[in-house]
């Protein structure tokens, strides 16, 4: 199918497209090369007077990147999911504003704009947050799918999940505000713990979430949507599905300031937008949901149309200067609760659903009592979703951290410190208060 899909889009391009400024467009990404790949290529082949040159660096180090180089730039394209990312290099005056020509691109998917409304960065695809399963996993398990993030609270999943770090993934992190944002602050981050709890890891990076469901190291992958459309579409024994709770946005693109070759620049963004272009999405290797309506008509059956299915990204609009105002403080807290802390969170989630079990056969008041006083343990938050919101305090996490042991400011290792203490002692008492209501 691959093949077909880029000989067809290169003869399209090559009969449709007029020749544009050439030269070597250097593009930093955060995707990987199983979908950067397919899109050069057909690319090149429509205007092989360009050069694509891609460096791949996770959407934090993109935007530092780019922000290092600033006074002697050698960049054209910033090229990554997270919208919040275009965000904060806007703010910074690190990208041009630029027009795009384009026809049949709608204005919004589901609720969210397509496109920044000042023209410094543009949709080129739809994104979606949800669950993973590896179908011979679960049966050999006794396992069901699990279709709602609450569905991956439950003590059946317990050890089966998998997840990347929002400090490590710009995908991961919109998958931790969109539930945020969609549950409220507090009941989001209770659900997250919650969750946690089950997990069997938490990866490296976002692309170890999918390996690691396609290889049945664990069973339910929290994932971005494409990473689950592509594995299916690869032949892996997987399915894919989004939970009530999710936001559909853009994954975007956009030239960077004072770039060498913008002119090349604007001539990529607009291809990508074109028919041709949107078909490369459509790639088993790549599967994101084109923004061109038209080309759903050639997706394979039962993939997703956003534009025909108004249900899915319709319970969340996701707010994106709600999410990059806290985008460090969220990232800093899911680490400091859940990623160090795992063994522990998974420890005391695991006893108070052992003692959840216990109580069903003895419906004892005492144990019932205490078993909700565990669960507000796990659920109880350091701070209060206005804190998160405030600039100043916001500006205490200047550094993200790839590891526990990464020095960071003082004023923001001060704090972290805090909800280290009170999430250990927190998830330590819980396990007790779990313990003793399973021996009553």
């Amino acid at each position: 199918m691959r093949r077909n899909i880029l000989s067809s889009v290169a003869a399209l391009a090559l009969a449709a497209s007029p020749a544009m400024a050439a030269g070597t467009i250097t593009v930093i990404t955060s995707f990987p090369d199983s979908m950067t790949g397919p899109i050069e290529a057909a690319f090149e082949a429509a205007h092989p007077d360009h050069d694509l040159e891609i460096l791949n660096k996770k959407t934090s180090a993109g935007v530092k990147y780019i922000q290092e180089i600033a006074g002697d730039n050698t960049a054209d394209i910033f090229w990554a999911s997270a919208p919040d990312a275009f965000e904060v290099l806007k703010n910074d005056g690190m990208l041009a504003a630029v027009d795009i020509a384009s026809e049949g691109i709608p204005e919004k998917i589901g609720a969210y704009p397509l496109n920044d409304p000042d023209g410094y960065y543009f949709g080129f695809a739809g994104a979606g947050y949800g669950i993973m399963w590896n179908e011979r996993y679960l049966k050999a398990n006794d396992l069901e799918p699990a279709r709602e993030w609450s569905d991956l609270a439950k003590p059946v999943y317990h050890g089966h999940v998998g997840m990347s770090a929002p400090s490590r993934s710009g995908t991961t992190h919109l998958t931790v505000e969109t539930l945020l944002q969609g549950d409220g602050w507090d009941q989001g981050w209770a659900q997250w713990k919650r969750i946690a709890g089950n997990f069997s890891t938490v990866t490296e990076r976002s692309f170890g979430v999918p390996d690691g469901v396609n290889t049945g190291n664990f069973g339910l992958g929290i994932v971005i949507d494409f990473f689950g459309f592509s594995s299916r579409a690869s032949g892996f024994p997987v399915d894919f599905a989004y939970p009530t709770v999710t936001a559909l946005v853009p994954a975007n693109i956009g030239v960077v300031k004072n770039a060498p070759n913008e002119a090349g620049a604007v001539t990529f963004i607009e291809y990508l937008l074109t028919p041709e272009g949107q078909a490369v999405l459509l790639d088993p290797a790549i599967m994101r949901l084109p923004i061109n309506p038209a080309t759903y008509a050639m997706a394979p059956e039962g993939f997703p149309n956003p534009f025909e299915d108004a249900t899915i990204g319709a319970t969340v609009e996701f707010d994106v200067e709600t999410s990059g105002a806290r985008y460090n403080i969220v990232n800093s807290m899911f680490d400091v609760m859940i990623t160090y802390r795992l063994d522990d969170l998974r420890t005391a989630v695991g006893a108070i659903q052992s003692a959840e079990g216990a109580y069903a056969k003895s419906g004892n008041a005492e144990a019932r009592a205490m078993i909700d006083e565990a669960w507000a343990l796990i659920d109880a938050n350091p701070i209060d979703e206005a804190q998160s919101l405030d600039p100043e305090f916001a500006a205490i996490f200047t550094k993200k951290r790839t590891k526990a042991d990464d020095e960071v400011g003082e004023r923001q290792a001060e704090v972290e410190q805090k909800w280290d203490s009170f999430v250990v002692e927190n998830y330590r008492k819980a396990t007790e208060l779990a313990q003793q209501a399973a021996g009553m």
